[in-house]
């Protein structure tokens, strides 16, 4: 079974979605806290956290891995449902094994984001335990963005990990509903959409006939409401 995340950091919405059984957990970054109004990146976490008790992905925003480390123990403490969220890199494009080891072999939960390769996925592996919880995230929809297929990456990603128990192969970077389909299809743990798709999925199961009659009658009212003439 493929779970659901929600990848979002408004408020609002994760009281809204945090009541939906088909959502298992959540993701942030800081790109859609700041999206989100967040002016405070610890306060602004905390109350995330506080309104669920489902798993909540929260990124550590430090380059150097000496403040990553800092920052992810910082994290960690702010409730029991936290992943910290750590780069495979930073910005100038260096392993970040030294975090990822420090931060898991204390026992904390880590998602690793921003993995768009079966090697990074080796590399992880080989910095890690076989007790505390960690979520490998792979890009798919970025890769698809640059002409790139992140299926084979998926593949040898899962079998890699296969005997890690406490090891998870996230799908991130979702761009349509049909990316769930292609998930669970690869028997990837967990699967991260926006709020839109997680709608779309719920109505996964209209038929072709369906669909068609509807495309059309969406064309129909339309042209009457543009008064089109030929």
């Amino acid at each position: 079974m493929t779970k659901i995340f929600c990848d979002i950091a408004d408020i609002k919405e994760i009281k809204k979605f945090s009541k939906k059984k088909i959502v298992r957990g959540f993701t942030t970054n800081p790109s859609l806290m700041r999206k989100a109004g967040a002016r405070d990146y610890s306060r602004y976490s905390k109350k995330i956290l506080e309104i669920t008790d489902k798993p909540v992905s929260c990124e550590v925003f430090a380059d150097e891995p000496i403040d990553m480390i800092h920052q992810g123990f910082k994290i960690n403490s702010w409730g029991k449902n936290v992943f910290v969220k750590v780069p495979v890199t930073n910005s100038k494009g260096k392993f970040m094994g030294q975090v990822i080891k420090k931060l898991n072999s204390n026992g904390i939960k880590l998602n690793i984001t921003a993995v768009y390769t079966a090697k990074q996925t080796r590399q992880i592996i080989k910095k890690i335990n076989k007790k505390a919880k960690v979520i490998i995230s792979i890009f798919a929809g970025r890769m698809g963005d640059v002409g790139k297929d992140p299926i084979p990456e998926f593949k040898e990603s899962i079998k890699i990990t296969k005997n890690y128990k406490n090891v998870e192969i996230l799908w991130a970077s979702t761009r349509e509903p049909y990316n769930y389909i292609q998930a669970k299809q690869l028997k990837c743990h967990i699967i991260t959409v926006p709020p839109k798709i997680v709608d779309k999925i719920e109505k996964f199961g209209k038929n072709f006939s369906n669909l068609t009659k509807d495309t059309v009658k969406g064309f129909l009212i339309d042209s009457l409401k543009s008064k089109f003439k030929i």
